[in-house]
């Protein structure tokens, strides 16, 4: 399951521990748990989000930084965070088929994410050739209108059955 965090959220004194009271709660597994942070917040104060994202990673979870590309990450900062994930703004998406450049900045976004074992997300994936591109330069995983709009729960519940 994964769940946005709120730059309010990752500024809270309390994330730490109310995640925590969560998963005890709920019975969830860690494992299955995956909080996605956009690079912009934990660039606001990154040694802080350093502290804050390995005590998260202490909890078990899985943590991810949405919207890259989007910021000003620092490569140093970037091998700190104790990440799974990096996700591929959709804005790169969408540019990728009007000119080369733009296909190579985002194989240099996949190749330095598995360089430092980051799995890869390209989010707003529109069309098939979008797609396929994206399968060609070897990027993990992608979500986007073209799998899906986004559902209410029932109608998840559904098409998670029907894709069995």
């Amino acid at each position: 399951m994964s769940v946005n965090i709120s730059a309010k959220q990752f500024g809270e004194a309390n994330l730490v521990p109310s995640v925590k009271d969560i998963l005890a709660r709920t019975g969830l597994p860690p494992s299955l748990l995956k909080l996605e942070i956009t690079e912009t917040v934990v660039m606001l104060d990154a040694m802080e989000s350093s502290i804050r994202l390995n005590h998260l990673k202490s909890l078990g979870i899985m943590l991810s930084i949405d919207d890259f590309g989007t910021g000003y990450s620092s490569m140093s900062y970037l091998q700190k965070f104790p990440t799974d994930q990096l996700k591929i703004d959709l804005s790169f998406v969408r540019l990728m088929e009007k000119g080369p450049e733009n296909i190579e900045i985002i194989r240099a976004i996949v190749n330095m994410a598995h360089s430092l074992r980051l799995r890869v997300v390209a989010e707003g994936i529109e069309t098939e050739r979008q797609r396929d591109l994206l399968y060609s330069l070897q990027c993990d995983y992608g979500q986007g209108y073209l799998y899906s709009k986004p559902l209410p729960r029932s109608e998840a519940e559904a098409f998670l059955v029907e894709t069995e």
